[in-house]
């Protein structure tokens, strides 16, 4: 004899996803960021305008955050699993991945601006209003968070694309092309969102597609005063470091100066990404934007000063000594700069609190924090990458040397009208300093 038995409803809302199914949402949109952190790092040195420069790192050191959240939370959905492979996702991240190749800079930030931060931001709200508030938790903060973040990162690069559009009219109908194709393609695999993507048998063809290739020779503003060497005593024996206001003007140069390390993080995060995994691209995307900061002190106290662009120097030399090298000599320039200046910060911050110049001492007191960030760093992923590339890393004492020696060559390059020019502008912020009176703190 059959019992007919009832159960109390359960078809809810809130149920529509189990673990593994969150999981695999989340999974993902994390591919899609990584794939786009990884071409905004690369195309750092091959961007011109200071601005975005600086803030590109800002915007991928954010979506770095939203990634590692969405990472960590896919790991505790599939526990003990700690494995992520792209899987079926596949043909939505060689469209993300296709961005990095770009037929031009402002092609590659028109595209981020109207395609692809825009779809980030439309599933992180899709999936904040589908999920359960309940189960799905721990990341819903996270994601809330990510659709204000890349509400402001369009807003940014809308204006970005806007203005080097209109300053190079010529690269538009590329860029508008590059971007509706892009666009389309995404499409055809479905878009980034709750759905699995699709495979689409005949992608449609992207114009003007460059294949991606880090700018050797780093592209600079034009408002700044361009040269090799940023101040006379990298070329010149015979002019002091100094001290008083040529102590802070030198330091405030040092810092704008630091665009290198800029370029250069965003190389190394772009290089080794694969090599390295995920925790390095975490750390690199943090440096990266930590030497954004470091350079925007520096600019901002000459700002603040009176100095114009025009009158600043933007020097290439450090970046030129890795021309060509093994990526490994860019992450080991960037571990040997940090430590080689680390122990003279403190001294200098005193220096600058007896001169009453509590901005230089502030940004000089927090620089040494972040560099003890960062040598760390160098030094951890340098051992990795030895032991991951032996063939192609030596010993980290003899890649110091190695990068030492490449500055030096580059130094020996300079001539006498590098002398004079780096002499010249250096000498003029000098003289107007003490000429209209300016008092530096």
């Amino acid at each position: 004899m059959s019992v007919n038995q009832q159960y109390l409803p359960g078809q809810f809302q809130r149920a529509q996803w189990l673990r593994l199914d969150s999981a695999k949402i989340l999974k993902r949109i994390f591919f899609c960021e990584r794939a786009l952190i990884k071409s905004q790092a690369g195309w750092l040195a091959g961007i011109a305008d200071f601005e975005l420069k600086l803030t590109l790192p800002y915007h991928f050191w954010q979506d770095a955050l939203t990634a590692h959240a969405l990472r960590e939370r896919v790991f505790e959905l599939k526990f003990p699993s700690r494995m992520l492979e792209i899987g079926d996702d596949q043909p939505l991240i060689d469209v993300f991945e296709e961005a990095a190749n770009a037929p031009s800079d402002a092609a590659y930030v028109l595209l981020l601006a109207r395609v692809f931060k825009p779809a980030l931001m439309a599933v992180y709200r899709d999936y904040v209003l589908q999920a359960d508030p309940l189960a799905d938790g721990p990341i819903l903060r996270a994601l809330r968070l990510a659709v204000d973040e890349k509400a402001e990162q369009i807003a940014m690069l809308t204006q970005f694309a806007n203005n080097m559009l209109k300053s190079a009219p010529e690269k538009r109908h590329q860029a508008e092309a590059w971007v509706s194709a892009l666009g389309e393609r995404l499409g055809q695999v479905g878009g980034i969102g709750i759905d699995p993507p699709q495979s689409a048998a005949d992608l449609v063809e992207l114009p003007a597609r460059t294949e991606f290739s880090l700018a050797q020779v780093p592209a600079r503003d034009s408002r700044f005063h361009l040269c090799r060497y940023y101040w006379p005593d990298i070329i010149d024996p015979t002019f002091p470091y100094g001290d008083g206001i040529q102590l802070q003007l030198r330091s405030a140069v040092s810092h704008l100066n630091e665009v290198w390390a800029v370029e250069s993080g965003g190389a190394v995060l772009h290089a080794f990404a694969e090599d390295l995994g995920w925790e390095f691209m975490f750390d690199a995307a943090r440096w990266t934007y930590d030497e954004a900061r470091h350079t925007r002190m520096g600019y901002d106290r000459l700002r603040a000063w009176g100095y114009e662009p025009q009158e600043m120097p933007l020097g290439t030399h450090i970046y030129d000594s890795a021309h060509g090298q093994d990526p490994a000599v860019r992450l080991g320039m960037l571990h040997y700069f940090e430590t080689k200046n680390i122990g003279k910060k403190t001294k200098r911050a005193n220096a600058f609190g007896s001169y009453q110049d509590r901005m230089s001492q502030h940004d000089m007191d927090f620089d040494w924090a972040d560099e003890t960030i960062h040598a760390y760093y160098g030094k951890h992923w340098l051992d990795a990458l030895r032991e991951a590339r032996p063939e192609r890393v030596p010993d980290i004492e003899i890649l110091r040397e190695r990068c030492e020696t490449l500055v030096a060559a580059q130094v020996a390059t300079a001539t006498e009208a590098d002398r004079a020019e780096t002499r010249q502008i250096a000498q003029a912020m000098i003289d107007k300093a003490q000429r209209v009176g300016i008092t530096l703190n």
